[in-house]
């Protein structure tokens, strides 16, 4: 049915002045979403220049993670802004497509209503039909500007203070070092370090030792830990090192003033074993002796009498095999072959279950039984030369003392013939066993 005229262009008439107020409304809203999007791009803005801002101050001491970090919060900044700023994008296009649909009905409705009614009745007829189905009155949701984002940085200073306080407590002024080398004692192929702490108001952690050839420009460290001795092997006979060494602390990170380097060197031929013997095999400086899986048994020696009494002989227990009480490490006049143990005459030694042998009898006195890590010293000294006066038939008699885990055991031992350097050997009936000498 269709409209009187006067009632069309009535209605014409007021759908031109809700189109009015719709793009009013419209405008607005625009307005509001130049606002909500200038305060993230520009709280963005300012959020990118406070971050470059910090992190640049801070770079100069934190250097790349910093750089870093500065990176993943300026992603996040990106992030929010890219994610929030897509709704407002698709609420601005829907009201960019409102404003034109209502421009163009305003246009079409001014040009209908200038026509009049009369022959203009269809023009009215189809912009009142037109503006019926636009929906004049519905109009879109613009976020408030406390519903939107507002990026800021999110900045704690106190790293400052942390950075501060590490860095004014870093380092110190020392009238001398508070750790310094006692003394310097040479071994076959090595040099035992020993070192004192001479500042009483100096709590010591850990200490650092270093060594290097004269001829080297270099340092570098060979022990780190709590003890304050400690032997460097692989020193080559002859030959002058520089040692020094430096303390940490208790609850420290930073290490001490280095001690004044001392000079040392070793006139001592390095112990080695006898290369070539098909139970064991030898390490490139024929030091450390390894059982292998091979059927031949018997004693290794050392490849020449290095011992001399009054020196200390060490064993050091890498690894550990199946034990067996014919096992023997220890030191003996002269090689004899044809023996499986050093458990026989003109011979001292201990077994890996702790039993102690001299000349071939198996002592009262028993050691610790040798595990991996075990150390075994021999300490020899001459007692006696010349005929014993309570003939037990030898006329050189020696005083060993074997230490093993922390116990030891003190001997006599008579040997037929004086002699002024000593073998030393070890037998072991299962592969496994890995010993060094120094």
């Amino acid at each position: 049915m269709e409209l009187e005229p006067e009632l069309l262009l009535q209605e014409a008439r007021e759908n031109v002045e809700a189109a009015q107020s719709y793009r009013r409304e419209l405008g607005q809203r625009l307005q509001g979403l130049r606002e909500a999007r200038r305060q993230i791009k520009e709280s963005a803005s300012q959020t990118r220049d406070v971050l470059k801002q910090h992190f640049n101050d801070l770079k100069g001491t934190l250097g790349k993670l910093l750089d870093e970090r500065l990176v993943t919060l300026l992603q996040e900044v990106d992030t929010i802004e890219q994610e929030t700023i897509k709704p407002l994008d698709d609420c601005q296009k829907l009201i960019e497509h409102g404003v034109n649909t209502a421009e163009d009905l305003v246009q079409e409705g001014e040009i209908a209503i200038l026509g009049g009614v009369g022959e203009q009745n269809e023009k009215l007829w189809n912009f009142t039909k037109k503006a019926s189905h636009i929906q004049l009155d519905s109009l879109p949701e613009v976020p408030l500007l406390v519903d939107v984002p507002c990026l800021s940085a999110q900045l704690d200073d106190s790293i400052l203070n942390i950075v501060k306080d590490h860095i004014f407590k870093h380092g110190m002024v020392a009238s001398r070092p508070p750790v310094q080398i006692e003394e310097l004692i040479e071994k076959p192929g090595g040099i035992i370090v020993r070192w004192c702490k001479v500042d009483d108001d100096f709590t010591a952690q850990d200490y650092r030792l270093q060594f290097r050839k004269c001829t080297s420009n270099h340092f570098e460290d060979v022990y780190v830990g709590s003890e304050t001795e400690f032997i460097v092997l692989h020193i080559d006979p002859n030959v002058d090192y520089q040692f020094r060494v430096c303390a940490r602390g208790d609850g420290r990170q930073e290490w001490s003033p280095w001690s004044v380097p001392q000079m040392g060197h070793s006139t001592l031929v390095p112990h080695e074993w006898t290369a070539g013997f098909e139970g064991y095999s030898l390490s490139s400086r024929r030091n450390i002796a390894l059982r292998n899986d091979s059927e031949s048994s018997g004693v290794l020696y050392s490849s020449a009498p290095t011992y001399f009494c009054g020196q200390t002989l060490t064993f050091r227990v890498e690894t550990v095999g199946q034990p067996d009480r014919r096992d023997s490490i220890g030191v003996c006049a002269e090689k004899q072959n044809g023996f499986d143990s050093l458990q026989r005459d003109q011979a001292v030694c201990i077994s890996t279950n702790g039993a102690v042998f001299v000349n071939g009898k198996e002592m009262t006195n028993q050691l610790p039984a040798v595990t991996s890590g075990s150390t075994v010293t021999f300490d020899i000294e001459a007692v006696t030369l010349g005929s014993t006066n309570n003939n037990e038939g030898g006329n050189f008699k020696l005083r060993v003392t074997i230490s093993s885990n922390n116990r030891e055991v003190v001997f006599d031992w008579l040997l037929e013939q004086s002699c002024g350097s000593l073998y030393f050997g070890c037998s072991f009936f299962y592969p496994g066993w890995k010993v060094l000498v120094f």
